[in-house]
């Protein structure tokens, strides 16, 4: 008979980390400056999403905070796996941190990488110095996110041409999209994911077949270790978007007691491609704390 920490164990021993793709912001002052910023996308974003916002907190956080945007795996630039679950994306992060010898960081995640990074604040709290979470509950899940699997096989039937450029594609992709998703900015947003290769193929930069195949494990905040993070929290929410209700704080504050949250008037679930500057303005003044 297995005990439940042997369980434990051989579930943990299973998850084997993959070196995260990243653009890192910093200047070239030699010395010790404050924790830095990592930041994590949503799901089929990337962290070619983040660049201008990145660039802009490296500038205006004070003192400047080196800035460390990541691709989540099956995303953008880093290594495709058969897995994906907020398990295996915290100890991605985890990995990353102890590769950059970084031993305490501030994380801000949008969506899905703001649950992977409430997790990791919950099962690694000495690592993080402050969390910002974008847009995602950790309490309740959202009608609107329940739709994503439609979204995902949308993407997978789009019938993708060959040997043009890589504009006439995208437009290509966008009609055919426009059939199902009639948000023109949500179009937009992925087909930023289409990809050239070098024989003149496209394909989709994120691994759809198996981010459908594990959609179930994403749609649900998971259990953690640990009940409660004590440090500094900001909830950043949409007014527009239903992802975190005001009805959703008092749970929030049993897992997360000193939680803040701010509501950005007009901006959506993606409130920081929506509303960049409340949303930079909002994040640098909890930073500059």
């Amino acid at each position: 008979m297995v005990s439940d920490t042997g369980k434990k164990s051989k579930e943990k021993e299973k998850i084997q980390p993959v070196d995260l793709a990243y653009a890192s912001y910093e200047t070239t002052d030699i010395g010790y400056g404050p924790t830095p910023v990592v930041i994590m996308h949503g799901l089929l974003g990337s962290k070619n999403n983040w660049n201008s916002l990145s660039k802009a907190f490296h500038q205006k956080t004070i003192p400047q905070r080196k800035i460390i945007a990541v691709d989540a795996r099956n995303h953008g630039d880093s290594p495709h796996t058969t897995q994906h679950t907020y398990e295996h994306l915290v100890e991605d992060i985890k990995h990353l941190l102890e590769r950059l010898k970084i031993r305490k960081a501030c994380l801000l995640g949008h969506s899905m990488g703001g649950r992977a990074m409430m997790l990791f604040a919950l099962k690694y709290p000495s690592y993080v110095d402050k969390l910002i979470v974008g847009d995602i509950s950790p309490v309740r899940i959202s009608p609107n996110f329940k739709t994503t699997p439609f979204m995902l096989e949308a993407l997978s039937k789009v019938s993708l041409p060959t040997n043009v450029p890589i504009s006439t594609a995208r437009v290509s992709a966008d009609q055919q999209l426009l059939k199902v998703i009639s948000n023109k900015g949500l179009r937009s947003f992925l087909v930023t994911n289409l990809v050239q290769k070098a024989d003149g193929r496209f394909d989709w930069r994120v691994n759809l077949p198996v981010l459908m195949a594990n959609f179930s494990n994403l749609a649900v905040f998971p259990e953690a270790p640990h009940s409660t993070f004590n440090g500094p929290v900001l909830f950043v929410a949409g007014g527009s978007s239903d992802f975190i209700q005001k009805t959703d704080q008092p749970q929030i504050l049993k897992i997360f007691p000193n939680a803040e949250f701010n509501y950005i008037d007009g901006a959506g679930h993606w409130l920081h491609s929506e509303k960049p500057a409340e949303f930079l303005h909002i994040c640098v003044e909890f930073l500059n704390k």
